[in-house]
């Protein structure tokens, strides 16, 4: 836009004279050519007007001549035509119906011009041509009737126009039009001359008029400008023009308005002005005090931070041995009574347990440290094993509990498993607190799918007590319940949804609900994944299912729609029996079936059950009991003789396929309670126990004792340093929070100067703050468990560290195997898988940077770069995942391949190091795996 400064393109006196000049020229020229034009048409029409009255008159006279070949009279004719007007007649001739010359004027070499071109039978009228500047006319000669003949003897003898002779030929009069020409150009003369004169008489009035318009304007814009730049003006007292004069009053008065409001403003702005420097001053004190706020507030959140670490280990220490020695003394021999009491101290502990972890989680979600990991699972593997774990509170409220995942829901999947478990188990766990009877369903979905990118969708439905309208706003907030009497009934914080809302938000999904008082609850998450090209769970031939005939005795509705929906996916005959008596019939009417599926509920009577189990062993080919509680171990133990597999509900559609393909006629099923297993052998490990508490000491050295044959406690830092360098260790747990020397302490002393420098060494804490875990692992040490100590994850992490590769030949940034492992979900068959198609791929990877590096192609090499990055995120290789994100995201913002040359050539010889030292992992953990 221009400038409020800059002088126009045009000024006034330029548009009124364009104005003025421009229509009056444009119509003087169409005046002069409309005349011009006009005149000449005229002339010409004259011209051929007076020809034709002496051409015709002539022609018809000379008919007769040339029907009685009268030369002379015809000559004679034409002598006295064109001395009636020699200047503008110059030649006559006539010429018969062969187009022959009869008689001329003149001689004229050729006749150029006169003779007719064509055939004579086109030429019935009168014909005219140009020929240089010359004219001439053509008239047809026919013959003459006597009717005709006595009219021209006698011309006042009226008679009716007769019908035309035959053709004798034709007349053509050559004539002279350059008077006409000449009269053209002196009307153009003359029109231009006019043009003149009204262009120089209209330039006179116009000029007189600017100068009654743009003076008063000019002087008006100068007393504008003076005003816009705030200087002195003088009074306009000329009299000026009509509208103009009016123009001058408004702004003057316009002038003295602003002037007056000019006066105000300034008076505002100083007051202003005043109020602001008042109010900068009080915004002084008040960032002062922000600041000092700010201080305080940080202050505050890291005395937060370390109160949540403190209580986390000063609650965590004390149920640690609650709950482990109430584990251990269950072991013990106990009459009911005292069973029952110490089986209360447990579940009472575990109850507070749960508190104290929700209450830390929300803390950690309130701070945004909660730390998301994204590894490769196996997502109905994943839900088996938590939902076996909330199974038992569902079977002892006698609660159908059902999971259906849909045929079409990817198994192999990466996402952080570990807070997509605690999702599940805190939408079950609400859904199992809240329903007294009827069913709790787990459903999966598959919401959408685009490339590698997955939405599941979450479902879980109970037939629960239902949420009032009312109350179910204050489902998502903290501390809250939908009634104040929910907490005092059914007890917990009040935390389990809020905390499984931020952690849906923070996976990148979304999370509702649906609820009828009195009828139930649905809550459902979409949750983000990305397909898993690795193959995670097991390679099943379910095809060979196909076909297979079953008989499944399930009471329950909602198991039989979900475990029929399973077999019908696999394309099997089944048929369904809701009783025992039920199967009886339906055994003794039918043929053999291929498996035989009894579901015990709750009231199964032992006598019915071997019965069934009798008579389906003589029609069925394999039996498989399905069973919901450890209340039944009893019955179950008297039932194994006759069964092929045992399966724990709810069960996936893997974990049914796992026993239908593998189960056989054994005296041992596939599966049973811990209880009716062997005792587990002792592995033969030297093990040191560090902690401060006795009563820790205690518990950790009698866990140990059951799992490992040698067990060595410390009770302070400064002794795990003394017996370190004194013995050797396959395994060091170490407690971190003790006085003196603490756990860090001590492990760094140890590794710089002692016998096991390169021991794992397990950090056994009470705190779960994400900062104090990476404090832990950045000490040295290999791993961290977790206060209280369950026996099952005391057993893992033995297992785990023990078959830890003991080689240091590299670095651990080249080669993290710990990482490794925590990225593959600590399965170290999958860690070693990824590490052997990463290996695999290294040279092509490397000879494909060097080629694109060579051909200047960065197209290509970002593809390389990408692909090697996203293998490089499962495989626990830091350095050359580093290298990969910053070549990356170099070559994307569009820097040159060779800028980026000491880089490829680094990520070149680390990939070189990778292969070397996943190499030696592979063939330390996988001797069967060869390398050529």
């Amino acid at each position: 836009m221009r400038g409020a400064e800059t002088p126009p393109k045009h000024n006034l006196r330029t548009w009124v004279l364009m104005l003025a000049l421009v229509p009056t020229v444009v119509i003087a020229i169409l005046l002069a050519v409309f005349f011009t034009v006009n005149r000449t048409i005229e002339l010409e029409q004259n011209i051929l007007s007076k020809t034709r009255q002496v051409a015709e008159p002539v022609a018809l006279a000379m008919g007769l001549a040339l029907k009685s070949k009268n030369r002379d009279e015809a000559k004679r004719l034409l002598t006295s035509l064109q001395i009636s007007d020699p200047e503008l007649v110059e030649s006559i001739a006539v010429f018969d119906n062969n187009n022959r010359r009869f008689v001329s004027s003149h001689y004229n070499k050729g006749f150029i011009g006169l003779r007719h071109g064509g055939s004579l039978v086109t030429l019935n009228q009168v014909e005219q041509e140009i020929h240089d500047n010359k004219l001439v006319i053509k008239v047809p000669i026919f013959a003459i009737s006597d009717e005709e003949k006595q009219a021209y003897q006698q011309p006042d003898l009226p008679i009716e126009k007769p019908e035309r002779g035959p053709l004798l030929g034709y007349i053509s009069v050559l004539m002279n039009v350059s008077d006409i020409i000449e009269a053209k150009h002196r009307n153009i003369i003359i029109s231009f001359v006019i043009i003149l004169i009204g262009i120089q008489l209209n330039l006179m009035f116009t000029i007189r008029l600017v100068k009654f318009i743009s003076g008063p304007i000019d002087e008006l814009s100068m007393f504008v400008s003076r005003i816009n730049s705030n200087q002195e003006t003088n009074e306009l007292s000329k009299q000026y023009i009509s509208e103009l004069d009016f123009l001058k009053r408004h702004i003057v008065t316009m002038s003295k308005t602003l002037a007056a409001s000019q006066n105000e403003m300034q008076t505002n702005i100083e007051q202003a002005t005043s109020d602001l420097v008042k109010t900068l001053e009080q915004i002084e004190i008040q960032n002062v005090e922000l600041d000092i706020a700010k201080k305080r507030a940080q202050d505050a959140n890291q005395t937060k931070s370390e109160f949540l670490a403190n209580m986390s280990h000063e609650l965590r220490t004390p149920l640690n041995g609650v709950i482990g020695f109430a584990k251990q003394l269950a072991k013990t021999p106990l009459h009911s009574s005292q069973l029952e009491y110490i089986q209360t101290i447990e579940r009472s502990a575990n109850n507070l347990l749960s508190i104290i972890n929700d209450i830390l989680d929300f803390s950690k979600l309130e701070a945004g440290k909660m730390v998301i990991e994204i590894i490769p699972f196996s997502i109905r593997d994943a839900l088996d094993e938590t939902l076996k774990l909330i199974a038992p509170a569902a079977h002892d409220k006698h609660l159908e509990f059902v999971i259906d995942i849909h045929e079409d829901v990817p198994d192999d999947v990466s996402g952080d498993m570990k807070h997509l478990n605690q999702i599940i188990t805190n939408l079950v766990g609400n859904a199992i607190k809240f329903t007294e009877s009827g069913s709790v369903m787990v459903k999966v979905e598959l919401e959408s799918s685009h490339l590698e990118q997955i939405l599941l969708r979450f479902e879980v439905h109970d037939t629960g007590i239902g949420i009032k309208p009312e109350h179910q706003k204050l489902l998502f907030q903290a501390f809250k319940q939908a009634d104040s009497s929910i907490s005092r009934r059914f007890g917990g914080t009040g935390l389990g949804l809020i905390i499984t809302q931020r952690l849906v938000e923070a996976l990148g999904g979304n999370i509702n609900f649906q609820s009828e008082l009195g009828k139930g609850s649905t809550f459902w998450c979409i949750l983000p994944l990305e397909r898993c090209q690795l193959r995670l769970g097991d390679s099943l031939p379910v095809a060979n299912l196909k076909n297979k005939s079953v008989l499944l005795c399930e009471p329950n509705p909602l198991a039989a729609s979900v475990t029929s929906d399973i077999l019908s996916s696999w394309e099997m005959l089944y048929r369904v029996a809701t009783s025992p008596e039920d199967v009886t019939n339906k055994l003794a009417s039918s043929q053999n079936f291929d498996y035989f599926m009894l579901s015990i509920g709750d009231t199964c009577n032992l006598a019915k059950v071997q019965k069934v189990l009798q008579l389906a062993q003589t029609k069925t080919e394999r039996i498989i009991l399905l069973f919901n509680s450890s209340k039944h171990e009893r019955l179950l133990g008297d039932v194994l003789n006759y069964t092929d597999a045992v399966i724990k509900t709810p069960f996936t559609s893997l974990s049914l396929a796992r026993q239908m393909i593998y189960a056989q006629k054994t005296t041992q099923p596939a599966f049973y309670s811990s209880q009716a297993a062997s005792p587990q052998q002792k592995k033969n490990l030297n093990v040191l126990a560090v902690d401060d508490n006795p009563a820790n000491l205690m518990l950790i050295d009698a866990l140990l004792n059951e799992i490992v044959t040698n067990v060595t406690t410390a009770s302070s830092g400064e002794k795990a340093i003394r017996l370190a360098k004194q013995y050797r260790y396959d395994l060091i747990l170490m407690d971190i929070q003790m006085p003196d020397i603490d756990g860090i302490q001590a492990t760094q002393n140890i590794r710089k100067d002692s016998l096991n420098r390169n021991t794992p060494i397990v950090a056994v804490t009470a705190h779960s703050m994400s900062e104090e875990k990476e404090r832990i692992l950045a000490s040295g040490m290999e791993d961290q468990l977790q206060k209280p100590i369950d026996v099952s994850d005391l057993q893992e992490t033995i297992e785990r560290w023990v078959n830890k590769p003991s080689f240091l030949q590299f670095e651990r940034h080249t080669l993290n195997w710990e990482l490794c492992l925590s990225q593959a979900g600590h399965k170290t068959e999958l860690a070693l898988e990824m590490l052997q198609m990463l290996v695999k791929s290294i040279p092509n990877t490397c000879e494909d940077i060097q080629t694109t590096f060579d051909a200047q192609e960065p197209k290509s090499m970002i593809q390389i770069i990408h692909k090697l990055h996203g293998a490089c995120c499962y495989c626990g290789v830091p350095t050359t995942q580093g290298l990969c994100k910053q070549i990356e995201t170099a070559l994307k913002a569009g820097e040159n391949i060779k800028q980026l040359e000491p880089e490829i050539l680094e990520l070149i010889d680390e990939l070189i190091k990778v292969e070397s030292a996943a190499k030696q992992i592979i063939t330390q953990m996988s001797p069967e795996s060869l390398y050529s």
